[in-house]
């Protein structure tokens, strides 16, 4: 370290070398920092915002070590997060953006998750595309889309209660998952410097024949 960052280590005292994983509040700020300021929001075309509640990652169901930013709507740090409504309606649809790469995964999932494991996909109750391009549920591959993701994919997840499909820039990829049960939520999860935008309005890709955007219960009566 140069004596500049040695003075300002002394002045926090925290020792030169000690790794800032030792200081969770200052981790903390400075992943919510980089997610929040070096890279742009990934918006997606389209006008002003729904009226009434919004679908957002849940800040009550996440990881102790992810972090949410940009409104409700990044995911970075480590950990997973579900979205604030659960998928009621006959079939709904939303997309990821992938803003940086590492480990992730997205899909769906009950709150009976464990929010701070990574990968997810190896219990009952999430079923994921994974970064590696594997199809996980209850420790169970059940194949591989054989699709190599590069930063600013868009990955689209549609559910109709019958089948769970996964999009990529608007192509619909290999496997779809036909046992989805329980009540379930969109979910995401990233690690090892991943990141990743949630889009549940104004989609950038084709909407799959049916489909729309992720609406509250109540709004469906």
């Amino acid at each position: 370290l140069t004596d500049t960052h040695q003075r300002a280590g002394r002045k926090h005292h925290i020792q030169p070398h000690t790794h800032i994983s030792a200081y969770p509040h200052m981790a903390t700020t400075l992943v919510r920092w980089l997610c929040g300021c070096c890279l742009d929001g990934g918006g997606t075309a389209g006008g002003g915002k729904p009226s009434g509640p919004q679908v957002l990652l849940d800040t009550t169901c996440m990881g102790t070590e992810a972090v949410v930013v940009k409104a409700g709507k990044r995911l970075c740090g480590t950990g997973a997060a579900l979205a604030n409504a659960p998928l009621v309606q006959n079939k709904a649809y939303f997309e990821v953006r992938l803003m940086a790469q590492g480990v992730w995964g997205v899909g769906l999932a009950t709150r009976e998750i464990d929010y701070n494991t990574v990968p997810l996909g190896n219990d009952a109750q999430s079923w994921v595309l994974r970064s590696d391009g594997t199809v996980y549920h209850n420790s169970v591959n059940f194949g591989n889309v054989n699709k190599q993701f590069e930063e600013g994919d868009v990955l689209g997840i549609c559910y109709d209660h019958s089948s769970l499909d996964f999009y990529v820039n608007g192509k619909q990829l290999d496997y779809s998952f036909t046992n989805v049960r329980g009540t379930v939520y969109p979910l995401l999860y990233v690690d090892q410097n991943a990141i990743l935008d949630a889009v549940f309005d104004d989609f950038s890709q084709p909407v799959p024949s049916g489909a729309q955007a992720i609406m509250f219960e109540k709004r469906l009566i």
